[in-house]
């Protein structure tokens, strides 16, 4: 069990869950990374080329839509912009940020089809041209790697895109690259430092270089906060998308499990797992849940969304989303654990009272602390059956099919992939069962009891709510390559284990280091939450660029 210590009067319930899908620490040799970089101009540092001015810093996708349909933009001057901006910041200076694990060597062909197609034709819709990056764990079947950061799946051939990638390329959106991540999720160490992968190395955080990006989407998030692509996508098991989106300022949603197919991304948890937007605004957003939202036969729990899905989220964006919106505030299971942010957060509440939002609080949240134990269990027996299952249909030549082929690569290359931290999630999940064990049947039972009937709606029925609302986490922590991540406490356990939705936007910053406040709802209630989120994000305004800066100045603090 992988729960960080809490001071004794804080409850710590959550950590675990996040702290077991954040990740490793240290850097070591980033094989196609490097490869993928080998073109790189000089550079003095990360903070100094920051600097420099960016056409597209900050620009939404709304923005480079009107460049593209105007003639201003191209889809290839968008694409070229973006790499070369990656290849100047992403792995130079003595503290590189290490976002991007590897470039698309086809990205300005397919920028430049797309021009001539929407010369032709006209456009596809609103990603026609935008670029965009993928999380590691994200199956593309060309001539980029997919491989969670291991170095045991570098080679091994997917037989297809993964759905939401064929969803993407059917938008017209530009694939970039992929982005570093913590190694297989996080689910591989009980003492991992988010954002370490073998294969990409360390992954920093652009607001402070020596600061932790967080979550196992670190990269998706620090590359998106960088400026370094329009969107991203990232992945959740818990927290694993509103964490690092929290760290670097962004807006991070965890769609209800269901809505997004998992088919071709690398599994930890079949009834948690799901893909979802990291952008700079809940417009975009909305806009990219648009393209990855919908049924897919290579995912059965996708039938269970039929009906909920909208081509078009953007239609739900309301300024005045807030007003009358009656929203609970569950204060004794997460707030507590960090005054500084608590003051965020309260400020945050006062601007939702001042744009007409009723709060219930406190809002207790019934259970939580009963779902730490059910919830490793059920993912330690779904990541074997998963992770098995995603092997076994690899292309000839992968170097592993098995768990137990996976294990024994890492001990063989022990030097590349454990020199930090080892695999005891990984051997624990190789002693689990099959699926009709009675202990995963068991543990499965509690936590959908606990999160659910007896959880979310218990308190959303209780006080007729719209939403949840707390703060996402404590700003990010050190960097600490001995002893891993230093989590203070996170509200995403309730919405992961539930399968239910919930949104981070930022809300303010500790000392420069971003905090995000998260929405969270019922089953399906997406709309409900891009409603409330964009109303709250356009009376805060709170999120800022990173600085690149190397470490936090508490001089005066």
């Amino acid at each position: 069990m992988m729960k960080k210590t809490a001071p004794s009067n804080v409850n710590p319930t959550g950590l675990s869950r996040r702290t077991l899908l954040g990740a490793a620490a240290a850097v070591t040799g980033a094989l196609t990374a490097r490869d993928a970089h080998a073109e790189s101009p000089p550079a003095t540092s990360t903070a100094s080329a920051a600097a420099g001015t960016f056409a597209f810093e900050e620009a939404t996708v709304a923005q480079l839509r009107a460049g593209l349909e105007s003639g201003k933009h191209t889809a290839r001057g968008l694409t070229e912009a973006y790499l070369n901006r990656i290849r100047a910041l992403d792995r130079t200076g003595d503290l590189p940020l290490c976002s991007v694990i590897e470039l698309n060597p086809d990205a300005l062909a397919m920028a430049e089809a797309l021009d001539t197609e929407r010369k032709a034709k006209g456009s596809r819709g609103p990603l026609h041209g935008i670029p965009v990056l993928l999380k590691d764990n994200i199956a593309t079947a060309d001539r980029m790697q997919t491989t969670a950061g291991s170095l045991a799946l570098v080679g091994a051939v997917p037989p297809r895109d993964a759905f939401i990638v064929e969803r993407l390329r059917a938008a017209g959106a530009v694939l970039l690259g992929k982005t570093n991540l913590s190694e297989w999720a996080n689910f591989r160490s009980t003492h991992a430092m988010s954002g370490w992968s073998a294969r990409g190395g360390l992954c920093r955080n652009p607001y402070a270089l020596d600061r932790t990006p967080s979550g196992s989407s670190s990269g998706s998030g620090a590359a998106t906060a960088a400026n370094f692509c329009a969107v991203a996508v990232g992945t959740e098991t818990d927290g694993s998308i509103v964490s690092p989106a929290s760290a670097c300022s962004l807006v991070g949603l965890k769609p209800t499990v269901g809505l997004v197919s998992r088919a071709g991304i690398i599994p930890i948890s079949a009834t948690q797992d799901t893909a979802g937007p990291m952008t700079r605004s809940v417009a975009d957003a909305a806009v990219l849940l648009g393209v990855l939202a919908g049924e897919d036969p290579r995912d059965a729990v996708t039938a269970t969304g039929r009906g909920h899905a909208h081509a078009d989220y953007t239609q739900f964006l309301d300024p005045k989303g807030l007003a009358g919106a009656r929203i609970g505030v569950p204060r004794e299971r997460f707030f507590g654990y960090h005054p500084a942010t608590d003051a965020v957060v309260e400020r945050a509440l006062e601007l939702m009272k001042a744009q007409g939002a009723v709060l219930v609080d406190p809002a207790p949240l019934p259970n939580v602390d009963k779902l730490d134990g059910p919830e490793l269990e059920v993912m330690l027996y779904e990541f074997k059956a998963g992770l098995e299952a995603y092997l076994a249909q690899l292309g000839e030549g992968a170097p592993v099919r098995t768990l137990a082929d996976l294990i024994a690569f890492n001990e063989k290359h022990r030097d590349r992939e454990m020199p930090y931290f080892g695999q005891e999630l990984l051997l624990q999940a190789r002693e689990k069962g099959p699926l009709t064990d009675p202990a995963y049947r068991k543990a499965l039972a509690a936590c959908r009891r606990f999160s659910r009937a007896e959880g979310v709606d218990a308190v959303m029925n209780k006080h007729k709510l719209d939403a949840l609302v707390a703060p996402t986490q404590a700003p990010a922590g050190p960097i600490d390559l001995v002893l891993g991540d230093h989590w203070l406490g996170s509200s995403s356990t309730p919405a992961a284990v539930s399968g239910y939705p919930s949104i981070t936007v930022p809300a303010g910053d500790v000392h420069g280091l971003p905090v995000g406040v998260s929405f969270i709802g019922r089953a399906w209630s997406e709309p409900v939450l891009f409603k409330l989120a964009y109303a709250y994000e356009q009376a805060s305004h709170a999120r800022r660029k990173p600085g690149f800066v190397r470490s936090v100045d508490l001089r005066g603090a």
